[in-house]
């Protein structure tokens, strides 16, 4: 990449050039869209799993901004990258122009394309939570150390909470146009938020081996908890009381995002609901786990997702009636048989 669109067109008439181009276009379209789609299944096995259940324009537009997110990320965290926020500056002011190129309908390479293609599609997709994802890139470079939780909340929402914003316009709300996506904001803000919350908490292990500490340090001092006490994987009451209380925090998000649900277009409800549930049993895996996240990743198997997905139906499920099944159903999965572990 990026694929040559031009070739073959010589000798051909106006017409018959332009309709080359359209058929030229629409191939490589095609690749970058399944391009996209792996990248997705790749990098994010829950999130693709959740994307899915979306229906395939949504699918595709999704898979477009994810591979944006990822690409903008790679920027920063890149195997290649040089840790020098002054290095990491002019690249992103360049990112930040294609963006801009981007949003006016310019691709410079395939995956581009398909971005100007999702937007084209979803025009009330809107450039300033994509910007302040690239601000969110000059945090992670310049930041290893977050004091509080309003801190580390900026950085949640910049990383993660915009990725919500970003991917609403796509999901559609019930209530059509700018005002129902006002309605929904808040609680897609805070499924990223959420998401971004159990990240950190899974991933506590590996960051410590990179020297960072994304739990915010005000909250180590409430738990009598040092930092030394972390990059040596100390386990004991006070460490599981400061998790529990960070997964107390996570799943406080994602309550305040099962509340906007409702609020989407009926055929994203699902594939959000499902998301939500999903990533919700990293947290479950961890008390499972006993708190231990430098010793032992949260993993959900495949089949313990799948199994998630009826009783997210249910959930999305408004009338009364549906009250003892889902009542059910939960108990059901919560009861967590060997076959699922």
């Amino acid at each position: 990449m990026p694929w040559d669109t031009t070739t073959g067109a010589a000798g051909i008439s106006l017409l018959g050039r332009r309709m080359l181009f359209l058929r030229k276009r629409q191939q490589i379209l095609a690749k970058s869209y399944e391009e996209c789609r792996r990248i997705t299944a790749l990098f994010s096995k829950t999130f693709y799993l959740g994307t899915t259940l979306l229906n395939p324009d949504k699918r595709k537009a999704v898979w477009a901004v994810y591979t944006w997110c990822r690409r903008t990320d790679d920027l920063v965290d890149g195997p290649r990258v040089s840790q020098r926020s002054a290095d990491l500056l002019p690249m992103l002011a360049d990112w930040e122009l294609r963006l801009q190129n981007i949003f006016d309908a310019r691709a410079t390479d395939a995956l581009d394309l398909a971005m100007v293609d999702a937007i084209a599609n979803y025009p009330d997709v809107s450039i300033s939570p994509f910007r302040d994802m690239i601000k969110g890139m000059i945090m992670d470079v310049e930041q290893d150390r977050f004091e509080t939780f309003d801190d580390l909340y900026l950085y949640c929402y910049r990383v993660a909470g915009t990725v919500g914003l970003m991917t609403l316009p796509i999901m559609g709300t019930v209530e059509p146009g700018q005002q129902g996506l006002a309605a929904a904001t808040k609680a897609a803000l805070a499924l990223g938020i959420g998401l971004q919350l159990t990240n950190i908490l899974r991933d506590v292990g590996e960051d410590r081996l990179r020297g960072r500490i994304y739990l915010p340090l005000e909250d180590l001092r409430r738990f009598n908890y040092t930092e030394d006490d972390l990059f040596n994987c100390v386990l004991d009451s006070r460490y599981k009381n400061l998790i529990k209380f960070q997964i107390a925090r996570a799943r406080g998000y994602f309550r305040q995002a099962q509340k906007g649900v409702h609020l989407l277009a009926e055929d994203s409800q699902l594939p959000v609901q499902a998301s939500l549930d999903m990533y919700s049993q990293i947290l479950d895996v961890l008390e499972e786990n006993g708190y231990d996240n430098f010793n032992k990743r949260a993993y959900v198997s495949k089949s313990r997702k799948l199994a998630t997905v009826p009783v997210s139906y249910l959930k999305t499920r408004r009338s009364p009636a549906w009250k003892p099944l889902q009542t059910a159903a939960g108990f059901l999965l919560n009861a967590k048989t060997d076959a699922l572990q």
